[in-house]
C-alpha cells in the first residue's frame, strides 16, 4: 500500500556506484525500474522531488529530471503539473493481489469469557486529557530512558494509592512498575530463583497447569519446580500446603480465581504464618480488587507479612488490557532483585503512560472510573442471576461477592466440556472450570461465566439460548 505523505518529499533508497563506469543516470533509471518491478516501490506511490533526490544522490537536478522524463515516457511514472511524480498503477508488473484476508469469527449472541472488562466503557477522554496534561508538561530528562523501576511519579502515586485502598504498607522504594501481571510473575520467579528458591505452589483450581498455562508455564521455564494445591469454600487449603515443600505460594485472596471465594480471616493468617515459620515467600495476585459488591472491603496481605508477601496488582480489569501498566509490591530484601531482572527484561515500561497514569490517579478520574464501573457490572451481575433464575432456576452460582465472573454449578451427570461445545454451536460462550485445573481427575462440572464486556441484554438472550444445556 502506498503511504500517503504530507509536507516534505519522501525518501527512498536508491545506491549509486561511481567506480562502476556505468552512467550514473542509467544506474538512476535502472534502480528505480527494479524498485517497481519488485514492488518495492507499489503503484500510486510519491518519489521525491528531483531537486530533492538530486540533493541526496550527490547529483545535478537535470540529470534526475531526465531520468524521469524516461521512465514517464516508458510508463512507470505518472505526473501532472503541480503534483508530484509517483508510480503509474499499472506500472509493469502488475503488483502481485493481496492475501485474501482470514474468514471473520463468527459473531457470538453472548461471550461470557472472565477476565475481560468491559473494553468499550474504557474512559477514553480521560485518558486523552491524561496524556495531554502530561506531553504538556514532561521535563526534557523524562523523555530519556528512565528509572527501570519505573518513574518515581507514579511509584509515590501508587503507594499512596495502595496504602488508601487496599491497606498496603507500601513504600514507593519498594515499587516496581512492569508492563502487567504476566511480567511481574516472570521478574518475581527470577528473584525467588535467585533468592535460592526451588519449588512454587498453586491454588487448584487457579491457573492450570504447565500444558495450558502461559502464567505456570513461565514460572517453570524459570526453573522453579511446580506443585498444586487444592482450594476449598475458605480459599487455599494452607495444611495442604504445609505438606508440600514449596518454598513460595501464588494465591488470589481476594476473590480467588476461579472460584471466587475470599481468603478465610484464620487461613490468611495460617498463611502468613507458613509463610514466617518456612521463611517462605506469598505472591498475590490482587487481580481485581477493587469491583466488589455484598461485602466489605479486605485489605491485602502484604499488610500483614510486608517482608514474606509479593503483591502483584494490574490496570488490565480497571482500565483495560491494552493499557499494558501494572506493579510489584516487593518484600525490601527483594527490591533490589526484582528490578535487576526488570532492567534486564526490557529497561523499563513506557514512562508517557506511567505518568497518563500518575494523572489519572492523582486527579481522581481514575476513582471515578472504578465508581462507574462498579455500577455497571453490579447491574450485569443483577442481570446473571435474573436470567438463570427464569431460565435456568435449578443452577446454583457462586462467587459473586466480588469481580466481574461467577461460578455456575451443573448437575452432577453433566459434562461441561459438552455443554461448553453445545453452547458455542448456538452462538454463546461458556468455559468450563476444567480449564482452570491442574489436576485431570473428574471434578464435579463447573462453568466460568464472565459478564464484564457482556451487555445486560445479551446476558439474557445468551442465558436464554442455552438454559435447556444447563439442566
Amino acid at each position: 500500500m502506498a503511504i500517503q505523505w504530507s509536507g516534505l518529499s519522501p525518501e527512498i533508497l536508491v545506491r549509486l556506484d561511481r567506480d562502476s563506469g556505468q552512467p550514473l543516470r542509467s544506474q538512476l533509471e535502472t534502480a528505480l525500474r527494479e524498485a517497481i518491478r519488485s514492488n518495492r516501490l507499489p503503484g500510486g506511490e510519491r518519489l521525491p522531488s528531483s531537486r530533492e533526490l538530486a540533493r541526496e544522490l550527490g547529483v545535478s537536478r537535470g540529470l534526475v529530471q531526465n531520468c524521469y522524463n524516461q521512465l514517464l515516457s516508458e510508463g512507470y511514472l505518472t505526473s501532472r503539473t503541480g503534483s508530484a511524480t509517483r508510480v503509474a498503477e499499472r506500472a509493469f508488473p502488475a503488483a502481485p493481489p493481496e492475501p485474501a484476508p482470514p474468514p471473520a469469527p463468527s459473531q457470538l449472541l453472548a461471550d461470557l469469557r472472565a477476565g475481560v472488562p468491559d473494553l468499550a466503557s474504557f474512559p477514553r477522554n480521560d485518558w486523552v486529557w491524561a496524556v495531554r496534561e502530561v506531553c504538556g508538561g514532561i521535563a526534557n530528562a523524562d523523555l530519556n530512558y528512565g528509572d527501570p523501576r519505573g518513574h518515581i511519579k507514579l511509584r509515590q502515586v501508587l503507594a499512596g494509592y495502595s496504602s488508601r485502598v487496599r491497606a498496603a504498607a507500601a513504600v514507593p522504594e519498594q515499587l516496581i512498575v512492569t508492563t502487567g501481571f504476566a511480567q511481574g510473575v516472570n521478574l518475581v520467579a527470577r528473584a525467588l530463583v535467585q533468592a535460592g528458591v526451588r519449588c512454587v505452589a498453586f491454588e487448584d483450581p487457579g491457573y492450570g497447569n504447565v500444558e495450558n498455562s502461559e502464567t505456570v508455564r513461565a514460572v517453570a521455564e524459570s526453573g522453579l519446580r511446580t506443585v498444586h494445591v487444592p482450594v476449598d469454600d475458605l480459599g487455599i487449603d494452607v495444611a495442604a500446603l504445609a505438606a508440600t515443600d514449596a518454598q513460595a505460594v501464588l494465591v488470589t485472596p481476594a476473590h480467588q480465581s476461579p472460584t471466587g471465594v475470599v481468603l478465610a480471616p484464620r487461613r490468611r493468617q495460617a498463611l502468613v504464618d507458613w509463610a514466617v515459620r518456612n521463611d517462605a515467600f506469598i505472591v498475590e495476585d490482587d487481580y481485581d480488587s477493587e469491583f466488589r459488591y455484598d461485602r466489605e472491603p479486605i485489605g491485602v496481605l502484604q499488610g500483614l507479612a510486608p517482608d514474606r508477601v509479593f503483591t502483584l496488582g494490574t490496570v488490565s480489569k480497571a482500565l483495560a488490557p491494552a493499557v499494558r501498566l501494572g506493579w510489584v509490591l516487593t518484600p525490601s530484601a527483594q527490591t533490589e532483585a526484582v528490578a535487576e531482572q526488570k532492567h534486564i527484561s526490557d529497561r523499563g515500561s513506557s514512562t508517557l503512560n506511567q505518568l497518563a497514569l500518575a494523572a489519572l490517579l492523582e486527579s481522581g478520574r481514575y476513582d471515578r472510573h472504578l465508581r462507574r464501573m462498579r455500577t455497571v457490572y453490579a447491574g450485569r451481575r443483577t442481570a446473571l442471576i435474573a436470567a438463570l433464575e427464569r431460565h435456568a432456576p435449578h443452577v446454583k452460582l457462586t462467587g459473586l461477592a466480588a469481580g466481574f465472573h461467577a461460578v455456575a454449578h451443573l448437575p452432577e451427570h453433566a459434562d461441561e466440556r459438552a455443554v461448553a461445545a453445545a453452547a458455542r454451536e448456538r452462538r454463546v460462550g461458556l468455559y468450563p472450570l476444567g480449564d482452570y485445573r491442574a489436576a485431570v481427575e473428574p471434578a464435579p462440572p463447573r462453568l466460568v461465566l464472565g459478564f464484564g464486556n457482556v451487555s445486560e441484554r445479551a446476558i439474557e438472550s445468551g442465558i436464554a439460548a442455552v438454559a435447556d444445556l444447563l439442566a
